[in-house]
């Protein structure tokens, strides 16, 4: 049972796990805004998928759910994501992030322990989360698995929230859990509200590239498909109760990223007029903007054998390749759903 998997990271899960592992996956979305059912038209007919419009927070629905598919497993991965939307209505993050992973957990914990031995055994439920929750680090140091929380968005707050319910669910029910903890992805199907699917799209349209404060904020980037069979390792290896994190080692200011952007685009998309480092402007910063975010993959490299395929220099050059070749998939929703307004101002 994937949540979220009309979103960006859960699609890309979904497709992973339908096409190249062969599992059978029941995919629960309620479809918010950023819910794309087209991000999932390669497996939709297959007879392994299942999808069906749910909201995490319905428990009677969750039950139903529950009792029908009997999953081995469970990948929870709704959730309201986008920081700038967390700033203008922190409501729906408490909601979905908290009580929807809340009643997620209570729903499992039911499920579970109506299983027989061995399958209670064998159950999971992982947890997807963000690095976000450690708060912001200085020039030096990298994110551990033991590092304090302290989130500084409601965004962040709200996944500092819901991992703390799923350890506690772990300590006192024994329900069998496994979080991760994630950087910044990026990739093929992602929301144009994002910095780098937006970044893509404005240059293409000819639009201003707008940039928080000075553009020396840091994250650690990822690309989506390594995420994706770092969560399946989790599931199939990873130990009861422990957090891993997920980073790609590729630290980046964001000016450096729309930088590298343009360039790529210049050469597969060349602009007649100027360069599209020309379109870049530097404007105020987002509210409570977090300095730098860099996670140490260590425990999950060496217990679990993971290991990133993609660069930032490969994955980034797949990622603008995709959105000049599949406009069919982005267009609809710049001209329906999000049109690349600023977001979060305060």
């Amino acid at each position: 049972m994937v949540t979220g998997g009309a979103g960006f990271i859960g699609s890309a899960v979904c497709r992973y796990l339908v096409q190249e592992k062969k599992y059978a996956v029941l995919n629960l979305d309620k479809l918010t805004y950023a819910g794309v059912p087209a991000s999932l038209n390669e497996i939709e007919e297959n007879d392994r998928y299942r999808f069906e419009q749910a909201d995490v927070c319905d428990q009677e629905k969750v039950t139903s759910l529950f009792a029908d598919f009997e999953p081995d497993a469970v990948m929870h991965l709704a959730a309201e994501s986008h920081v700038d939307r967390s700033i203008d209505g922190p409501a729906a993050f408490m909601k979905t992030n908290i009580m929807g992973t809340y009643t997620m957990l209570d729903c499992a914990r039911e499920y579970w322990a109506g299983l027989s031995s061995d399958r209670k055994k064998d159950f999971r439920f992982h947890h997807i989360s963000t690095d976000e929750v450690y708060g912001s680090l200085d020039e030096e140091g990298l994110f551990e698995e033991t590092t304090p929380y302290d989130p500084r968005s409601p965004y962040s707050a709200s996944k500092a929230s819901s991992d703390h319910l799923v350890m506690a669910w772990y300590h006192t029910y024994g329900l069998p859990v496994v979080i991760t903890n994630c950087s910044n992805n990026y990739g093929p199907y992602q929301f144009p509200e994002k910095l780098i699917p937006l970044m893509i799209l404005n240059a293409l349209e000819g639009r201003e590239l707008p940039i928080y404060g000075k553009g020396d904020n840091i994250r650690d980037w990822l690309y989506v498909e390594d995420l994706a069979r770092a969560l399946l390792m989790a599931v199939e290896k990873g130990q009861l109760g422990e957090t891993y994190n997920v980073g790609g080692r590729n630290e980046r200011t964001n000016v450096e990223v729309v930088q590298t952007i343009c360039t790529i685009l210049d050469e597969c998309r060349p602009r007649s007029e100027s360069s599209y480092l020309d379109l870049i402007r530097f404007v105020a910063d987002r509210p409570g903007h977090d300095k730098r975010y860099a996670i140490d993959a260590t425990k999950l490299e060496t217990e679990l054998g993971w290991k990133a395929d993609e660069n930032f220099e490969t994955g980034i050059r797949k990622t603008v390749q995709w959105y000049l070749d599949n406009d069919w998939w982005w267009r609809p929703l710049r001209e329906g759903r999000y049109s690349g307004e600023r977001l979060g101002k305060g």
